[in-house]
């Protein structure tokens, strides 16, 4: 029981019930947060995502244990029951504990009348031992359309793709290069006790052995690092950037890149960070003050370009569009049950519709990097392609790299267990007249 009164599997199934009405866990999480007591946040949070990453393996063994549906109003039990499904299946807790708490738990969420059916279906799954899985969903723990679809996409290479999205992905760091190297960041590391090696190809990335608390990180709060994966660290490696160049960074939140393009160079006329949503664009400001750095922060629709450009062409511009995140999946299993295969289609239309109107407001000779956190071809390379097919002063740049697949209008990095996530990249130019 928390100290706030408040059972903490009766806590983490309302998230879950509020992930399944549409809301992401970085949505709901931190609001359930102040429901349980301060020791009790970790053990939430990895509740929370524990059953969202397995959330189709666990709901494809309590149908079966179910005689029938709970009913809607008494949807909130089901949850209660796969976070207890999850524990038992994936955690070292004793079950007897398991079992009890998620009964007293029940009656916390005014549900005494089910303690019976949630008792009887936990102790049922103890002693039975995970049922072997029914279909393809289950045994992926993936939603079907999502697991068709990579395999259509990628033959060779879609049991690895889902593989490892049920995995937890590494805490990588980027190393601000503006106050320190990356090897006197990891002597720092080392000599804090916390193990560490180089990314692979970020030059300022870290990958850490084991997650820590940021507070543990040296110099964390004075600016010296920040968490962010090494895919989405290569965006400044691909933007050629030299002092006295105008940057756009057109869908910004929550600033990891605004702030990686600054540190990548200290002497940029200006970076102008650009975010639709209102909510968000502090998390930029935020960043930005810890890392001590500027950047005109600007709420609007980037594709709306008459409602915040001011004319002054720009010489570079990472467009990071609004994507699937299907390459992000492992840092969000929330994805799995908030993406709907209807939604590809029109985030592929808002991504042309994006890189048409970014490409107005970049100067002749500039460039633009396109980027994504999606693994699905619709919204990476055939994107480009319809792009390039419709725009005569559009040039494909070929970056010289080691990482990533080739997919001739871009290239793709798919998601690596105990490496980088999954992440799309083109880079275009703007010819001179």
């Amino acid at each position: 029981m928390s100290q706030l009164g408040q059972p903490l599997r009766a806590v983490a199934a309302r998230v879950m019930q509020s992930v399944e009405n549409g809301q992401s866990l970085s949505q709901c999480l931190p609001h359930a947060m102040g429901d349980v007591a301060d020791n009790e946040r970790p053990p939430l949070q990895a509740l929370c995502y524990g059953t969202c990453r397995w959330f189709h393996r666990l709901d494809g063994e309590l149908q079966a244990r179910l005689n029938k549906p709970l009913r809607k109003s008494n949807r909130v039990v089901h949850h209660l029951m796969l976070v207890a499904l999850f524990q038992l299946r994936f955690s070292q807790q004793a079950t007897y504990a398991i079992l009890n708490e998620t009964v007293e738990a029940c009656r916390a969420l005014d549900k005494p009348h089910l303690t019976g059916l949630v008792n009887g279906v936990l102790r049922a799954a103890e002693r039975e031992g995970e049922p072997p899985l029914a279909d393809e969903a289950g045994r992926f723990s993936h939603p079907l359309w999502m697991l068709e679809k990579l395999r259509h996409n990628w033959p060779h290479d879609w049991q690895a793709i889902l593989e490892t999205n049920n995995t937890q992905a590494p805490m990588t760091l980027r190393v601000n290069a503006l106050r320190f190297s990356r090897d006197d960041y990891l002597q720092l590391l080392s000599d804090a006790g916390i193990d560490a090696k180089a990314t692979l190809f970020a030059p300022h990335g870290i990958q850490l052995t084991a997650p820590v608390p940021v507070d543990l990180l040296p110099w964390f709060s004075e600016g010296a690092v920040s968490v962010q994966d090494e895919a989405a660290q290569l965006c400044t490696t691909l933007m050629d950037l030299a002092p006295g160049q105008r940057v756009l960074d057109a869908c910004a939140a929550p600033g990891g890149k605004t702030c990686a393009i600054l540190e990548s160079c200290g002497e940029l006329e200006e970076v102008v960070a650009i975010d639709e949503s209102a909510d968000r664009l502090p998390r930029v400001q935020e960043n930005l003050e810890r890392l001590d750095l500027m950047a005109t922060l600007k709420q609007a629709d980037a594709a709306d370009i008459d409602q915040w450009w001011d004319r002054k062409p720009f010489d570079r511009i990472l467009l990071d569009v609004p994507c699937s995140a299907t390459g992000v999946i492992r840092r969000h299993p929330d994805i799995k049950l908030l993406r709907r295969e209807s939604d590809i289609v029109p985030l592929a239309s808002i991504q042309l519709g994006l890189l048409e109107s970014m490409w107005q407001v970049l100067a002749p000779g500039g460039r633009l990097v396109y980027a994504t956190c999606s693994v699905f071809p619709q919204e990476n390379h055939r994107i480009i392609r319809r792009f390039l097919k419709q725009q005569d002063n559009a040039a494909l740049v070929e970056p010289d790299v080691l990482w990533g697949r080739d997919m001739e209008t871009g290239r793709q990095m798919l998601p690596v267990p105990e490496s980088h996530d999954g992440f799309f990249y083109a880079v275009l130019e703007k010819p001179e007249p």
